[in-house]
């Protein structure tokens, strides 16, 4: 039978085709049409007003043609609005600004990698000794008072280095001048960054200037070059970022969010006598700096010094068979991690002179409080891990401080450890 019904009730629905016998019922309430057979079925008329001409239909496959063409505009019709729905939420998540990183929960979440042995073994067989040596270390090891040509010279030497690393380091300059007990100096703090626009960063750090100290006037030759007081500790790093150049410069590529950043200190020492005003030149100079300047640019909520991860810091370091303890709990994770590097290492035979696996770096032993290039940064609330030899080096802050007190075993070892570190938390 072929029933058609009125506009009010379905405005789409013109003909209902179906075979004889067949009865259509129409719920007002549900708008859902049924077809029963007439001999299974009680029917009665619904009270909903049909315009409709009960007879046999005299044009059964044009009804079944309006019906196809009805289903097709349905279709077109539904896909049309879902299309025009999909595309406005696309546009209005495009117009939405991105939203900002949690640096302070990222930096607590951060987990790092897990190099296999194939690519520990690479990762240190790419720490040249002779290199960190000579090219590295020998011309550091000069007087560098702040102010004076030796710091100019050294500092252009650092310089130079970076330049010539493929990874495509910002290096820049924070140059101040600052009231001391011997007038003022000009001071300048080193700044290299492999990816300024990262959202955080591990900062790696020491100091490279020396201390003053008066020369003997029965040998008028020799000065005080501070051998591991920190000329060592910034030919570790320059050798660091060498080793691991192929690696960093792919880190960078990729965008990750946590970048390495390298700061070698200005006037860590003190003119005279050390105290708050007389010490820590560079550092307190450079965490005032990053606590006023926004990052990412333009933001109002956090600074560079938000976006620190971790300051860690090397000193005094060049002696044969030093300690390094935990200075600090929130950071025992991460010496955990120093500890386990060195573990491994010698586990796989891959450090020398080294009589047990867990030589350098001690757990559970407190040696007091060092005030050092990261008390700037820890009273602002940066995490701090302080790599220094503790008890200090017999030599510390004499003229005995020179290349020959440094043994080369301990250096390329410790090199050797920081490089599965800095590998494992930066992820390379």
């Amino acid at each position: 039978m072929c029933y058609s019904f009125p506009a009010t009730a379905v405005d789409l629905i013109e003909q209902w085709c179906a075979s004889p016998g067949l009865v259509v019922q129409f719920n007002p309430y549900f708008g859902i049409f049924r077809k029963h057979k007439m001999s299974r079925l009680r029917y009665k008329v619904a009270t909903v007003r049909w315009n409709c001409s009960v007879a046999r239909c005299d044009q059964p496959r044009i009804c079944h043609v309006r019906l196809l063409l009805l289903c097709l505009c349905v279709l077109v019709a539904m896909t049309l609005t879902l299309a025009i729905s999909l595309s406005n939420q696309h546009t209005i998540e495009f117009d939405l600004p991105p939203r900002p990183p949690d640096l302070f929960k990222d930096k607590l979440n951060h987990q790092p990698g897990k190099p296999t042995v194939a690519q520990v073994k690479r990762l240190v067989s790419q720490v040249s000794w002779s290199r960190l040596w000579y090219s590295h270390l020998r011309p550091i090891l000069t007087e560098r008072q702040p102010g004076s040509r030796g710091s100019r010279v050294v500092r252009k030497h650092i310089f130079s280095q970076l330049d010539s690393l493929s990874a495509g380091w910002s290096v820049d300059v924070d140059s101040f001048i600052s009231e001391t007990p011997r007038g003022p100096v000009s001071f300048s703090n080193i700044l290299a960054v492999l990816d300024p626009k990262a959202p955080r960063r591990l900062l790696l750090a020491c100091h490279y200037d020396s201390k003053f100290i008066p020369t003997d006037p029965s040998d008028p030759q020799k000065v005080f070059v501070g051998a591991s007081d920190s000329a060592v500790p910034c030919a570790m790093m320059l050798e660091l970022v060498t080793a691991l150049d192929p690696h960093l410069k792919k880190h960078k590529q990729l965008m990750s969010r946590v970048t390495l950043q390298l700061v070698f200190f200005d006037g860590g020492e003190a003119f005279e006598q050390w105290s708050q005003t007389d010490s820590l030149y560079g550092s307190r100079h450079l965490a005032d700096y990053m606590s006023r300047t926004p990052h990412p640019p333009g933001s109002e909520q956090t600074t560079l010094l938000n976006a620190v991860d971790l300051l860690f810091l090397l000193d005094l370091i060049g002696a044969p068979d030093p300690m390094f303890v935990n200075h600090f709990e929130n950071t025992a994770r991460w010496f955990d991690r120093l500890i386990a590097a060195e573990k491994r290492l010698h586990n796989l035979g891959l450090l020398t002179s080294h009589a047990k696996e867990q030589s350098y770096f001690i757990k559970d032993v407190n040696m007091g409080a060092v005030e050092d290039d990261h008390l700037p940064f820890l009273q602002r609330g940066v995490p701090v891990l302080h790599m220094i030899a503790t008890p200090f080096p017999s030599f510390l802050h004499t003229m005995e401080d020179t290349a020959e007190k440094v043994h080369r075993h301990t250096v390329e070892n410790l090199t050797k450890v920081l490089v599965v570190f800095l590998a494992e938390y930066l992820r390379l």
